[in-house]
């Protein structure tokens, strides 16, 4: 065996798809707890994103993998009483819901926060020259249980957008980043903050402490699972560790021989996998992916491996907009072959696809088929009766035949 492993780029992303849970294998007809939370235990943390066009985020990146399962068990998962919550909130790759097996691995950012560090700077500062509010709110939970930022909003005027908090917006937000608090559920899209004894299991508050570089290293050894393989900067990104912790970390688990050195053809540089890497000999999937999926939200990776170069345009103008407002990526087998600008019209009962964009050397008929079947199946999970084809494009013409093929039309 050579001293240092290498990959050719196909084999890089046939790695990165399996470890995400693309392995083309059909799910069961009927998903389970069982499957959804194994799952995520295996990606180690879903996104949040508040953009409501299509579904909320975290809800997609289950469906790309499992098909047509009930969000019911996500919620139950993430915010529901008792055994059956698996997941918690808080800052991993931004704002995520997390394993409870991860949650140790956490605590060393909740310290930092505390001492004002790794945290934005307004919520430092606040940190620092609020305390009595941040201990008035604190009381307000302790005596009140799981409570919103608005129900102890004490501000006279109406709120403005998103970021022009209240300052008990500001003090649940510091102790959420410090873990005094932590999510108990959500009123809609709003976070409600509890005590962690009342929301975290005790078994898992009472494992001992984590060093920052035990629990550095364990992260680090995640986001080497999830992403198969990866350089120092992909395994970092995964839950947004700084350079200056990972970069030893690193250099720690390949001294111990838990990571391995390799590399990869046309990547620049060095990346790093498990020991005895397994790697598929084809990847027989389709999916449309989230814009915060795993796979792709580090978009030069995306682009390393997939030759796919993603920039989300919802916050483009409208007239500067080259794809559309939300678009979602299409992974057919181990390329990503097209773009797909959908909106969920729930008044209307349809799913409407406003543009197909297909990447070159573009999908033959099984890959369009494909597509219409993805979209079809999106449908039937959303609960709408129709996908409303708009694309005046060559590509929505033959997608409008491959839609018919597979609905009998």
């Amino acid at each position: 065996m050579p001293a240092t492993l290498s990959f050719s780029n196909k084999q890089a992303r046939r790695l990165a798809l399996a470890a995400q849970g693309f392995n083309g294998r059909q799910p069961p007809a009927a998903i389970k707890p069982v499957q959804l939370n194994r799952l995520i235990e295996r990606l180690g943390i879903l996104q949040i994103d508040s953009v409501n066009a299509l579904v909320r985020s975290h809800y997609l990146p289950l469906f790309s993998r499992l098909g047509n399962y009930s969000p019911d068990l996500l919620d139950q998962a993430a915010w529901s009483q008792g055994r059956r919550r698996t997941l918690f909130e808080y800052w991993g790759h931004e704002a995520s819901l997390l394993p409870m097996s991860m949650y140790p691995l956490m605590r060393w950012r909740m310290q930092r926060a505390t001492r004002g560090e790794d945290i934005y700077q307004q919520l430092a500062r606040f940190g620092r020259e609020q305390q009595d509010t941040i201990r008035r709110v604190l009381a307000s939970v302790q005596a009140l249980g799981a409570l919103g930022a608005g129900s102890l909003s004490t501000r006279q005027e109406r709120a403005g957008p998103w970021w022009d908090w209240s300052a008990e917006k500001h003090a649940l937000e510091w102790l959420f980043a410090a873990g005094e608090v932590t999510v108990a559920g959500r009123r809609g899209f709003e976070r409600l903050y509890d005590l962690p004894e009342r929301v975290i299991p005790s078994a898992v508050l009472q494992q001992p402490l984590l060093s920052e570089a035990e629990a550095q290293r364990g992260l680090l050894l995640h986001a080497a699972t999830a992403l198969g393989v990866g350089t120092e900067k992909d395994l970092r990104d995964y839950f947004r560790l700084n350079p200056a912790d990972s970069r030893p970390r690193l250099a720690e688990l390949i001294e111990t021989g838990e990571l391995l050195a390799c590399e990869v053809q046309g990547w620049r540089q060095p990346a790093y996998c498990l020991p005895e890497p397994k790697v598929p000999r084809k990847v027989e999937s389709s999916a449309l992916l989230s814009p915060f999926d795993s796979l792709i939200w580090e978009r030069s990776r995306t682009e390393r491996l997939f030759d796919f170069r993603y920039r989300l345009e919802i916050y483009t103008p409208q007239d500067k907009r080259v794809y559309g407002y939300y678009v979602l990526p299409f992974l057919h087998n181990e390329r990503i072959a097209a773009r797909v600008d959908l909106r969920a019209e729930r008044a209307l009962g349809r799913l409407a696809v406003h543009a197909v964009h297909e990447e070159e050397p573009g999908l033959d008929e099984v890959g369009m088929l494909a597509l219409a079947g993805n979209l079809r199946q999106m449908a039937d999970w959303l609960g709408l009766e129709q996908v409303q084809l708009n694309c005046p494009r060559a590509s929505g013409a033959r997608l409008r035949v491959a839609l018919a093929q597979i609905q009998g039309v």
